[in-house]
C-alpha cells in the first residue's frame, strides 16, 4: 500500500473519531446541566482546558460562554479542530483515496458533511435542539463506522483506519476524565460531594459508558469509575481497551505477531504503553494523581502517533514531522501533495 493511502485512511478516521468525541464532550455538560442544583452556574471552560483549545479560543472570544465555547468547538472553521473542520478534513482524506474505500463509505462521510456544512450556527443559539443534535452528529459517527466495519477486507487499509480510530479515542477518553479534574478539583470542598459524584455520572454518560458501568459495579464510586474507563480490558471505549486494538492492528500492518516481541520501533512504543496498562492498579493511579496520569498518558500516546508517522508515513531521515495533533491540539494535518514520499511498505 502507498504510504500516502495508508496516511489518508489512517487521518479519515482519526478525525470522525474526533468528530464523535468533541460531540460527546459538549454531552458532559449537556447531561450535568440536567442535574446541576439552581444555585451552581454551567462550567465550560474546562471543556476548552481539556482539549487544549483554550489558547485559541481566547484570541477570537473573551469569555467563555455556553453559546461561544459550543460555536468554537462546533461551526467556527478557525479552529482546526472543530467539528466542520475535523469533518471537512475527513471528507477531503476520503476524496483522495476514493479508489481505496467502498462506495458507502464515500456516501456515509460526503452525506454527513454536506448535512453538517448547511446548518446555520445562528439557528443554534437559543440552544432549543442542540443536545438532539449532538446526538445525531454521534449517531452519523457511529454509522460511518459500522459502515466501514461491513464493507471493507480486513487488509492493511482496514487496520490502518482502527489504528487512528483507536488511538483518537484513547487521547479523548483521557481527556474526558480531564474535564472532571479542570471542573471541581480545584475546589476541594466539592471532593466526595453530590456534585462531585454529579460530574462523574456525567463523564459515565457521555462516554456512554452509564449501562456497561453499572452491569459491573454496583455503587458510583470515583475509583471504580476511573478503574472502569482507564483499565477496564472489554469496554470499547477505555484507553486500555483501545490501546489493545491499535497494537493489534499495528502488529498485523507488519505481519508480525504481538507474542514474538517489537519489530519496529511504533510497535515497541506502543506494546510498552499496554504492558503498563496491564500492569496497572487503579490505586496506582490515584497515588500518582489522576490529572498527571492522564497528562502522561497522552504524552506517550502522542510518542505513538509520532512513532506510526516515521514508521509508514514520513519522509525520509531528517525531513519528516510528525502530523500529531500533539498536547497542544492545534496544529492541522498537512495534506499537499508534496509532502509525502510516494513509497511501497513491505
Amino acid at each position: 500500500m502507498l504510504s500516502r493511502v495508508a496516511n489518508s485512511i489512517y487521518w479519515m478516521n482519526r478525525y470522525i473519531e474526533r468528530v464523535e468525541n468533541y460531540a460527546r464532550f459538549v454531552g458532559v455538560n449537556f447531561n450535568l446541566a440536567l442535574d446541576l442544583p439552581p444555585d451552581v452556574d454551567e462550567q465550560w471552560e474546562p471543556l476548552l482546558i481539556a482539549t487544549a483549545d483554550h489558547y485559541l479560543f481566547y484570541k477570537y472570544y473573551e469569555k467563555p460562554t455556553k453559546e461561544d465555547v459550543i460555536h468554537f468547538m462546533t461551526f467556527d472553521k478557525r479552529n482546526p479542530n472543530s467539528i466542520i473542520s475535523c469533518l471537512y478534513e475527513a471528507r477531503e482524506n476520503a476524496r483522495t483515496i476514493r479508489e481505496t474505500i467502498s462506495k458507502e463509505m464515500w456516501e456515509s462521510i460526503n452525506t454527513f458533511y454536506l448535512s453538517i456544512r448547511s446548518t446555520n450556527p445562528d439557528n443554534f443559539r437559543n440552544m432549543d435542539h442542540m443536545q438532539s443534535y449532538f446526538t445525531d452528529i454521534r449517531k452519523s459517527c457511529q454509522l460511518f463506522h459500522g459502515v466501514v466495519d461491513s464493507s471493507i477486507t480486513r487488509n492493511e487499509a482496514w487496520h490502518f483506519g482502527r489504528l487512528g480510530r483507536h488511538i483518537e479515542r484513547a487521547d479523548k477518553c483521557s481527556r474526558f476524565l480531564d474535564v472532571k479534574y479542570f471542573t471541581l478539583l480545584q475546589d476541594s470542598g466539592t471532593s466526595g460531594s453530590t456534585l462531585d459524584l454529579m460530574l462523574w455520572t456525567a463523564v459515565l454518560k457521555s462516554v456512554s459508558a452509564y449501562n456497561m458501568y453499572r452491569q459491573t459495579h454496583r455503587a458510583l464510586t470515583p475509583m471504580n469509575i476511573v478503574a472502569f474507563l482507564i483499565l477496564d480490558k472489554l469496554f470499547p471505549r477505555s484507553i486500555a481497551y483501545c490501546v489493545r486494538q491499535a497494537e493489534l492492528s499495528l502488529y498485523a500492518i507488519a505481519g508480525s505477531i504481538p507474542e514474538r516481541g517489537h519489530t519496529n520501533p511504533a510497535e515497541r512504543v506502543l506494546s510498552k504503553i499496554r504492558t503498563e496498562l496491564e500492569f496497572t492498579d487503579v490505586e496506582d493511579v490515584f497515588k500518582m494523581g489522576l490529572h498527571e496520569y492522564l497528562d502522561k498518558f497522552q504524552t506517550k500516546n502522542n510518542e505513538v502517533d509520532n512513532a506510526i508517522f516515521d514508521m509508514y508515513f514520513g519522509l525520509e531521515k531528517g525531513q519528516s514531522q510528525s502530523q500529531s495533533q500533539g498536547n497542544s491540539q492545534s496544529q492541522t494535518q498537512s495534506q499537499s501533495s508534496g509532502q509525502f514520499k510516494t513509497q511501497w511498505m513491505n
